[in-house]
């Protein structure tokens, strides 16, 4: 289950109480640190969470628009698109240049499901 926690946190981040993750020290070493990602990711887009050292606690919030920084994690980044199919704004995710080596069919799936993303294609900055 561990490439699932990004989704799962963008879930958790609508709980009535709050989600606590932890034991996943492995997310540490994974395309990213995505317990970090997760973490920041849902902090600046105005959801309360805690980074524990294998873990992290979601105690939720309205995910407000904004911008995050997937850090090339293809994981990370969609499932912060997702995320933006709750957002009265928009999301811009930044560094996403892994997920079409992933899931090459992703943009055009999220599309067909009416998500709305836009693509820009530019210089790489991390």
């Amino acid at each position: 289950m561990i490439d699932e926690y990004p989704a799962l946190s963008i879930a958790a981040s609508f709980a009535n109480s709050p989600s606590i993750f932890k034991g996943l020290g492995e997310l540490r070493v994974k395309e990213s640190d995505r317990i970090r990602s997760i973490v920041s990711g849902l902090n600046g887009l105005g959801v309360s969470v805690e980074e524990r050292p294998d873990g992290y606690s979601v105690t939720g919030g309205e995910i407000l628009p904004g911008a995050v920084n997937c850090r090339s994690d293809h994981r990370i980044a969609m499932a912060f698109a997702i995320a933006g199919l709750v957002v009265s704004g928009s999301i811009c995710i930044k560094d996403t240049v892994n997920v079409r080596t992933s899931f090459p069919g992703f943009v055009e799936l999220a599309a067909s499901m009416g998500m709305q993303i836009k693509e820009q294609v530019g210089p790489h900055r991390g």
